[in-house]
């Protein structure tokens, strides 16, 4: 017979306290004291390791509670990570994004007429306000595909100004369809819209070797050019702010601190695909 190891309530209680402490310690120690506290109520509502809980399945409860032990801990050594400022203080959602996304080089049109969707619609709000929202983009906007997007009705935009699962602001939505147009009218032209966007950085991602926040610019020369040119396209919300964001987000310049565990490796990927 299974030996139980259920929580009670008193120790439940007793975690989730844990828990608020852990989170109103240093700022800059959140993501860590997230983890801590997950730990903390995963072990009060599962038990020890080996141990049964109708949470598991019974079959499983060694090597689930174990891989369970061992998936925290590999996420508390992610983020001891140094990583750039701006996502050092951030929700999970933010630490993933710049882990993952955020810099690296990016070679595929529909990811980057996402982005061009995206970052118009950030333009005034939080950029975690736009993540938060972008499955919603993805459904809304079928999936980022511009062929798609460019044949929108106006009965099409109007039922996703209704959506709460975007920014529904007209102006943002409807510059997304005019965008969609232009783009594949840039396709049409370059033969890939990459090819286009790229040469603004003749082909190879700005290598920028920022030392602090504050030394991130908002603009740049190229920002500035494509922006112009954009423009004269026919683009809306293609600002110069917007671009370099853009750039960013594309790994067109790579503005990781060099104190950031990413620096090195978005770089590794620039000279990687610019050879």
């Amino acid at each position: 017979m299974r030996r139980r190891c259920l929580a009670r309530p008193g120790k439940i209680e007793s975690s989730l306290e844990r828990s608020r402490e852990l989170l109103r310690i240093d700022p800059r120690r959140r993501p860590f004291a997230f983890y801590s506290a997950l730990h903390e109520l995963l072990f009060a509502a599962v038990g020890p390791r080996g141990c049964y809980s109708p949470l598991q399945d019974p079959n499983t409860r060694n090597t689930r509670n174990t891989r369970t032990q061992d998936d925290i801990m590999q996420q508390k050594s992610k983020l001891r990570q140094k990583r750039c400022d701006w996502a050092g203080d951030s929700s999970l959602q933010y630490i993933e994004y710049h882990d993952r996304e955020w810099g690296v080089p990016v070679w595929d049109d529909r990811t980057q007429f996402e982005f061009l969707i995206l970052e118009g619609a950030q333009a005034g709000l939080s950029w975690s306000t736009i993540l938060g929202k972008r499955d919603g983009y993805r459904k809304a906007f079928a999936d980022f595909d511009p062929q798609k997007v460019a044949r929108f009705t106006q009965k099409r935009i109007d039922k996703i100004l209704q959506n709460p699962g975007v920014v529904r602001n007209k102006l943002k939505v409807n510059s997304a369809v005019t965008n969609a147009r232009a783009f594949l009218e840039v396709q049409e032209e370059f033969g890939t819209f990459c090819d286009y966007i790229w040469q603004f950085v003749d082909g190879r991602p700005r290598q920028n070797r920022l030392k602090k926040q504050s030394d991130i610019p908002a603009t740049s020369p190229e920002s500035d050019a494509m922006s112009k040119d954009m423009k004269q396209r026919g683009f809306r919300f293609v600002g110069s702010t917007i671009l370099y964001a853009h750039m960013q987000a594309t790994g067109m310049v790579n503005d990781h601190l060099v104190s950031c565990f990413r620096y090195k490796e978005c770089a590794a990927m620039g000279r990687k695909q610019a050879a």
